[in-house]
């Protein structure tokens, strides 16, 4: 298998011996190295990483709480001021060794740091390896509005391997898996079929390498998301919106791809309302995410709220709710905007399927 994929400025690196980071590490000519992790990556992945690159012996960490709940301009700050008492300058590295919080805020931090330092991915989730490091957006919250303070910054690489998934949960790398599937639905219907029924914890190699291919194949047509990169926003309209809620109100706030599963049931909805996705398909889809992934229960009077989080997302124009919905599996459109009542039904109608077993059967 070849072990990488060349994206837009930058290779995306595939071996769990992390040997392209060391060589890069070698390689380069960095006046400092910085390396910004999370409390928890910092504990189980950080000791990983330094054992493969022994060479990597002057670096300083900068450590921050983990959560989205922290993805703000707040432990920007916090980050900047740390680069600066470590005097980091313009030919300063950052290496983002985290999820999709670390890499989205890592990326934002160095993009903006001097007005841009060069810095490289380290993803250590699921998610983060098949969907937040790869792409160039960085990205903060404002409030519980997901990414919208942010970037088009691309790294210098990205290194992925599979070993910092073993520091995970179960629960954990069930969320990365909502965007391996949701690669397969927007854009490739047999990976779909491939993925759909197997347990995440044997996701190989091959298959999150085939779910960045996916991504980076839109991405390098679409760089800074003018067209074909909406694609990649097939449930997030909904889904950012019940996960920003979910944030602020529940006790066990839902992790992205738990939202985003939701939202992805929502939509694949509104796709059979107005966008010709078969009823058939819409079924497949609703037992794939009940099978993987639980049930969100919520009451009609959230519903306002979820509307205006969705008002305030980047893919409307003007007061439209943009979307980007299925026509089939495999094939997807953009720039579909609904109004407010379709919103409400499918909302409705994902509370309704969660009480019908039938819809967890095989």
């Amino acid at each position: 298998m070849n072990l990488q994929i060349s994206s837009t400025g930058y290779n995306v690196v595939f071996d769990d011996t992390l040997q392209g980071l060391k060589d890069f590490v070698q390689k380069s000519n960095y006046s400092k190295a910085l390396i910004l992790t999370d409390r928890n990556t910092c504990e189980y992945c950080l000791p990983v990483l330094l054992d493969a690159i022994p060479e990597l012996s002057e670096y300083d960490v900068i450590e921050v709480d983990p959560g989205e709940e922290n993805k703000n301009i707040d432990f920007c700050v916090g980050i900047w001021r740390m680069m600066l008492d470590f005097g980091a300058d313009r030919q300063s590295l950052l290496i983002n060794l985290g999820g999709g919080v670390v890499t989205d805020m890592g990326g934002f931090a160095a993009s903006t740091f001097k007005r841009g330092i060069d810095f490289i991915q380290v993803p250590t989730t699921l998610l983060s390896q098949v969907d937040a490091s790869v792409g160039g957006k960085t990205g903060i919250d404002l409030g519980n509005i997901k990414n919208i303070i942010g970037t088009f910054a691309q790294p210098k690489a990205v290194f992925i391997a599979t070993k910092f998934l073993r520091t995970l949960d179960r629960r954990q790398l069930t969320s990365g898996f909502a965007e391996v599937i949701k690669h397969g639905l927007i854009a490739d219907g047999e990976f779909y079929d491939t993925v759909k029924g197997m347990d995440v914890a044997d996701l190989s190699l091959k298959h999150i390498k085939h779910s960045v291919a996916i991504k980076n194949e839109v991405v390098t047509q679409d760089p800074l998301e003018k067209g074909l990169r909406k694609i990649l926003n097939f449930g997030h309209t909904v889904g950012h919106a019940i996960e920003g809620y979910s944030l602020v109100h529940d006790s066990k706030p839902l992790l992205h791809g738990e939202a985003i599963a939701a939202g992805m049931i929502c939509e694949a909805y509104l796709s059979y309302r107005i966008n010709g996705l078969p009823k058939v398909a819409l079924d497949d889809i609703i037992r794939t995410f009940r099978r993987h992934f639980p049930d969100y229960s919520y009451d009609r009077d959230r519903y306002g709220a979820l509307l205006s989080l969705m008002k305030n997302d980047k893919k409307n124009s003007g007061e439209q709710i943009g979307f980007a919905l299925l026509n089939e599996i495999g094939k997807c459109s953009i720039d579909l905007f609904v109004g407010e009542d379709l919103i409400r039904e499918s909302l409705d109608f994902y509370s309704e399927v969660t009480l019908q077993p039938t819809y967890l059967t095989n």
